[in-house]
């Protein structure tokens, strides 16, 4: 998976609409289409308040230091799950 398809996961994990998340990053929705669509790259200032905003910043930590981010998020799932049946 490129990396636009992780951060496209993220956001809509974070119940945000292209053009919301668009204004939270001071970007066009166009803008926002293009970096998921793996058309623009993107910088790093961007990628940072991606991860913030969307609250995945344990997937940047993985997408920088080199581990599959779709892999962790398959491994995290049963682990998150598990959390909210006990409580």
């Amino acid at each position: 998976m490129q990396v636009g398809g992780i951060l496209k996961i993220c956001r809509e994990k974070a119940g945000f609409s292209q053009e919301q998340l668009a204004e939270k990053l001071h970007r066009s929705r166009s803008c926002i289409s293009k970096i998921e669509s793996d058309k623009k790259t993107l910088d790093l200032g961007t990628f940072i308040r991606w991860m913030n905003e969307t609250s995945a910043t344990d997937i940047a930590c993985a997408i920088v230091s080199g581990v599959d981010p779709v892999m962790m998020m398959q491994q995290m799932m049963p682990l998150v799950g598990g959390v909210i049946k006990f409580l």
